[in-house]
C-alpha cells in the first residue's frame, strides 16, 4: 500500500488538521495510525482517511459498521467504489489544501444494504502530502440528536413534576379515605353504604397509581453483575404460565454477550412490563394463536447511549406481531400517563424508561401495524 505524507520521529504520518465534528471544528496534530485513529475511533460518525489518488488508507470503527466492511477490507479500496461523489470532491480539490467540500451524497455498494443518502465533510489534512480526511454522517444523526437533548430535559423536568404531584396527593388521599371510612360505619342503610365504597375503592385506585409514580424513587438500588440471558428467560417462564396458550415466545440469543452492571430486579421488571405489553395488545392474536413475542440480544458497536459514546453495547430487542403503536402517541409513549388501552395508566413504559436509565442505558422503539420493536441498550465495559 502506497503510504504519502510527512514522516514524524515514530512510526506513522504526522497529521495535523482542522477536524469538522457534529459542526464543531477542532485540531488534531497525533501520528496518524496510533494517537489520530484512538480518538477517531471514539466517535459516532464515520471517517475515513483518502489518499490523494482516490483510495482509502484508514477508517474508524463507526465507519466500518455503517459500510459493513473491516477495515483490513476498505484499506486500498478506490473511495468512488462506496461514494462517487466524495471521490469527486477530492480530485477536483487534490491540489488546493485550503479547501473544505460539505453536502449530501449517496452512499453504494454495501452489502445488504440499498444506497443511503448522507452527509459528508472532506477535507486536506496540512502538514500531510494528499491525505484527506472524509467524515460521513446519516441525515437524521443530527435529528436524533436534538431530539434525544429535548425529550431528555423535557422527561426530567415531567419526573420532577410528578413526584412532587404525588406527594401532594398522598396526604389528603388518607384522609379521604379515613373520612369515608367512618362516614360508612355510621350509615345504617346499605344502600347509602354502597357510595362509601366506591369513595374507598376510588381512594385505593388513586393511592395505587401514585405508589407506582414514586416506585423508581423508592427502593434502594442493588447494583451488580447481570446476565441479561438469566433475565430473559425468567419473565419468559413467567409469562409463559401467565398465557400457556396462543402466545409463543421466541429466543435469539447472542450467548457470547458479557454480563452488564445493574440492578437486577428493575431490569425484570422492566422486561415484565414490555413483554405484558405487548400481550395485552394482542389479545385477538391470542385467541387465534397466533401472537408472537421475539428476544433478540446482539453486540452492538459505536452506539450513542445518554449522549455518551460506547464502543460495545448490549442490545435486547423485545418485537411483537401486534397491532402496532397508534401514531397518535409513537413520538411519545414513554411519557407519563400516555395510553393507547382505555383500561391503561400510562405509567407502564414511563417505569421501563426510567428504570433503563437509572441502569445506564437507552431504549427506542419503531413500530408499524403487524410489529414492535422495542430495543434497549446497556453499554459494556468502559466507555
Amino acid at each position: 500500500m502506497r503510504h504519502t505524507g510527512r514522516r514524524s520521529g515514530k512510526r506513522g504520518f504526522l497529521l495535523t488538521a482542522p477536524f469538522c465534528f457534529q459542526g464543531s471544528c477542532m485540531t488534531l496534530s497525533a501520528t496518524f495510525d496510533k494517537r489520530f485513529a484512538a480518538a477517531a475511533d471514539w466517535l459516532s460518525t464515520a471517517v475515513l482517511a483518502v489518499d490523494r489518488f482516490g483510495s482509502i488508507v484508514w477508517c474508524n470503527s463507526a465507519a466500518e459498521v455503517l459500510l459493513g466492511c473491516s477495515r483490513r477490507n476498505l484499506r486500498g479500496t478506490d473511495l468512488g467504489l462506496l461514494a462517487p461523489q466524495a471521490r469527486e470532491w477530492v480530485m477536483r480539490f487534490k491540489d488546493d489544501e485550503k479547501l473544505t467540500h460539505f453536502g449530501a451524497m449517496t452512499l453504494l455498494q454495501r452489502p445488504l444494504t440499498e444506497p443511503e443518502t448522507v452527509y459528508a465533510v472532506v477535507s486536506h489534512f496540512a502538514g500531510s502530502d494528499g491525505i484527506f480526511l472524509l467524515e460521513i454522517a446519516a441525515v437524521d444523526h443530527a435529528l436524533k440528536f436534538a431530539r434525544e437533548e429535548q425529550e431528555a430535559g423535557l422527561s426530567a423536568a415531567t419526573k420532577v413534576l410528578l413526584r412532587n404531584l404525588a406527594h401532594e396527593i398522598k396526604n389528603p388521599l388518607g384522609g379521604i379515605r379515613g373520612a369515608a371510612q367512618l362516614l360508612e360505619s355510621e350509615l345504617a342503610s346499605a344502600e347509602e353504604r354502597e357510595f362509601t365504597e366506591v369513595i374507598i375503592s376510588e381512594a385505593d385506585r388513586l393511592q395505587s397509581l401514585v405508589d407506582r409514580i414514586l416506585a423508581p424513587y423508592r427502593r434502594e438500588r442493588r447494583i451488580g453483575e447481570v446476565n441479561v440471558l438469566e433475565v430473559l428467560e425468567r419473565v419468559r417462564n413467567l409469562l409463559s404460565a401467565e398465557f400457556p396458550k396462543g402466545l409463543t415466545i421466541l429466543r435469539d440469543y447472542d450467548v457470547s454477550a458479557p454480563p452488564i452492571e445493574g440492578d437486577k430486579e428493575q431490569l425484570i421488571q422492566v422486561f415484565l412490563n414490555l413483554m405484558k405489553n405487548a400481550a395485552q395488545a394482542m389479545v385477538q392474536l391470542i385467541r387465534a394463536e397466533r401472537a408472537e413475542i421475539t428476544l433478540k440480544t446482539r453486540i452492538a458497536r459505536q452506539v450513542t447511549i445518554q449522549r455518551q459514546i460506547c464502543r460495545t453495547a448490549l442490545r435486547v430487542d423485545v418485537i411483537d406481531n401486534g397491532p402496532g403503536i397508534p401514531e397518535a402517541i409513537r413520538e411519545k409513549v414513554f411519557y407519563p400517563l400516555v395510553t393507547g388501552r382505555e383500561e391503561g395508566t400510562g405509567l407502564g413504559l414511563s417505569l421501563v424508561k426510567n428504570y433503563v436509565e437509572q441502569n445506564g442505558g437507552a431504549i427506542e422503539v419503531e413500530s408499524e401495524p403487524g410489529r414492535t420493536d422495542f430495543a434497549l441498550f446497556f453499554p459494556l465495559g468502559k466507555h
